[in-house]
């Protein structure tokens, strides 16, 4: 027992280490929350750097939902300034420090509807598609939407309906996960794939980087 509180121990302690220099991490919210943080990450951009922004847009049903998501890379302190502003904003934001990267075989970033996600995780399940999960964060703040079948109805029912569905309390999971397998990575990017899920495996953000 107290050996494994020690491993524990030591293991967060390298999670701290590591992350006191530079760190990756993930921006998600709606256009406006993004913007926010993009515009800080711009001002200091000797300390932070856009790896990239994605505006994602997902159809459900009839309802189309639109959130906005950004990657980025810097120095530990001013990461958590831009969390700050994300999170303030009702943004979801995860701090990926270099002992994951270092660490973990496959990592993959999923980010979808927080009913999107139930239904990745009860399918990999089924699949028997193993994964860890590592990091996990969700939005507080509304989630632009609307129905985008509305396009060929006339405008004075558009005009009725477009408003019911600008501002939701839709909830945005996002998640860092790791996979041991290959074959266990690409099950993942198949459900995920087949259940309207933003996926990034973080493989070739490293490529890129």
């Amino acid at each position: 027992m107290i050996e494994s509180k020690i491993r524990v121990l030591r293991q967060a302690a390298q999670v701290s280490s590591a992350s006191s220099d530079r760190i990756w991490c993930v921006a998600v919210g709606n256009e406006d929350t993004i913007n926010s943080v993009a515009y800080e990450a711009i001002a200091s951009k000797d300390k932070v750097k856009i790896l990239f922004r994605e505006h994602v847009s997902v159809k459900e049903a009839f309802v189309r939902k639109k959130f906005d998501l950004m990657m980025l890379y810097g120095e530990e302190s001013k990461i958590r300034d831009l969390s700050i502003i994300c999170k303030e904003n009702g943004g979801a934001f995860l701090k990926i420090a270099p002992y994951y990267v270092k660490n973990e075989p496959h990592l993959l970033l999923l980010v979808a509807p927080e009913n999107l996600i139930k239904k990745f995780v009860g399918e990999a399940e089924k699949r028997k598609a193993n994964f860890k999960l590592i990091l996990q964060d969700r939005t507080t703040g509304f989630i632009e939407a609307d129905v985008y079948l509305t396009a060929r109805l006339p405008k004075f029912i558009r005009e009725i309906i477009d408003p019911l569905f600008k501002v939701t309390d839709i909830v945005l999971t996002t998640l860092l996960i790791s996979v041991t397998k290959r074959e266990d990575a690409e099950k993942i990017k198949e459900i995920s794939a087949h259940n309207n899920i933003f996926i990034v495996d973080f493989k070739d953000i490293l490529e890129e980087d």
